[in-house]
């Protein structure tokens, strides 16, 4: 009996360094394994993709990329936000502002380089309002559109015409989708941040009303107007008119955070928002250079440019696409490939001079014109959204240093600078039932 004790305790001590050393090695790591780690056998996570796993819709965070990346204070970011909105609604008339009140109960945003009055101004700037909580701006911006815009008879009847007189005057009768989509979506925003009023103030009402148009425009048969959606393949048309202009797409209307929403929210066609949002998704895939990330202004249903003039190139209206894929990326964390967008369009950027790209291109990646635009600093910025932390700080940087649009082009690159300002800093939010405090 002594004998078997003698020679269990013989092999304790035997075993004893190499029970510790099993367990040094597959708990905590030892020195060596820190110095030098096995490389993973899969592709990690990028970032931000583990910053944000299920996206603000789920979460309720919003990223705020000016303190997150730039260590900006939140006094210095509100200051930011409150000069931008002061000039750009209230600055000086003639160099400053695009905001212009008329009378005791309406005003219009001001396209100051072509001087007259666009749905995608006028919705950008209800948008901007409410998301800086200025109810008296939005009524005002909204009765304008209503009273002005807004076709009550006619072919286009539920449309709204794209652009005006800031008289008032409608110069074309077609509607421009941006507009309604943006307008759907500030309404929807605004009945659940302040509630719904009367007549053209029940804003989810009016926000219906629009949905069903630009779904339904067909069945009134008229000889002119379509959808603003096409039915077979799922995508906002160019525009609602029979003939060329609804045969293709332009990518920079596509939203699918939006219709993401509208399928969660919509009285009525919530599983064609539903597929339209997915469709969009993979809409960008196609329409993306694969080594720039640029897409053109007008493209086919297919994904292929739209065309031989200027607009089968990355020109002003592209800009918003770098916006769109983040911004889903952001609320819905929809698509790794999101992310890979972000960067290789960023990249593509920043291998032209982070402080002086060109604000056009080819697909391909030839610049077609000399001039630095904040409106496209602006997006880039929004890109970085759904950017790797390396790539995107430089673009938020750049935002942050920039000036307040002023002068002749004020009017779109201010309203990008502003919605670019709301993103980066976590301001610009998802309304939905619920989601504010009680």
């Amino acid at each position: 009996m002594k004998r078997s004790v003698t020679l269990f305790l013989l092999l304790v001590l035997v075993l004893s360094p190499l029970l510790s050393s099993c367990i040094s090695t597959q708990g905590v790591p030892s020195d060596r394994n820190r110095e030098e780690p096995v490389a993973p056998t899969v592709t990690s996570s990028p970032p931000t993709a583990t910053m944000i796993p299920v996206g603000a819709f789920t979460s309720g965070r919003y990223r705020n990329l000016f303190k997150e990346l730039l260590n900006e204070s939140d006094a210095e970011i509100q200051a930011k936000l409150d000069a931008a909105w002061q000039q750009l609604f209230y600055g000086n008339d003639d160099t400053q502002r695009v905001y212009y009140p008329v009378g005791a109960d309406m005003a219009y945003i001001e396209d100051i380089g072509n001087g007259d009055v666009r749905t995608e101004g006028m919705s950008y700037g209800m948008m901007i309002a409410v998301q800086l909580a200025k109810q008296a701006e939005f009524n005002r911006l909204w009765k304008w559109a209503k009273t002005y815009m807004y076709q009550s008879d006619g072919p286009y009847q539920g449309y709204f015409a794209w652009h005006c007189s800031t008289e008032g005057r409608k110069l074309s009768s077609n509607p421009a989708a941006d507009g309604e989509e943006w307008f759907v979506m500030a309404l929807l925003f605004a009945s659940v941040r302040w509630g719904n009023g009367e007549g053209i103030f029940d804003y989810q009402v009016q926000a219906q009303q629009i949905l069903d148009t630009m779904l339904h425009k067909e069945e009134q048969k008229t000889d002119l107007a379509t959808n603003m959606f096409n039915a077979q393949a799922k995508q906002v048309v160019f525009v609602p008119q029979i003939g060329r202009n609804s045969s293709f797409t332009d990518p920079s209307y596509h939203l699918p955070a939006y219709y993401e929403l509208w399928a969660r929210s919509a009285k009525q066609d919530s599983q064609f928002w539903a597929e339209a949002a997915q469709t969009s998704r993979e809409y960008f895939k196609k329409a993306a250079n694969p080594q720039t990330g640029l897409m053109p202004d007008y493209a086919n249903f297919d994904g292929t440019p739209y065309g031989n003039d200027d607009h089968k190139d990355f020109r002003f209206d592209a800009w918003r696409t770098l916006s769109n894929v983040a911004v889903d990326y952001a609320w819905f964390a929809a698509d790794p490939w999101q992310v890979e967008q972000s960067d290789r369009v960023l990249g593509f950027l920043a291998s032209q001079g982070r402080d002086s790209y060109a604000n056009q291109y080819s697909l391909a990646g030839r610049a077609l014109s000399a001039d630095h635009s904040t409106g496209l600093v602006s997006m880039a910025a929004v890109a970085a959204l759904a950017a790797s932390p390396e790539k995107g700080k430089p673009f938020v940087q750049a935002l942050w240093d920039a000036q307040i649009p002023s002068g002749k082009w004020r009017y779109y690159d201010g309203m990008l600078y502003l919605l670019g300002l709301l993103h980066d800093s976590g301001n610009f939010r998802i309304y939905k039932p619920g989601s504010l405090p009680k």
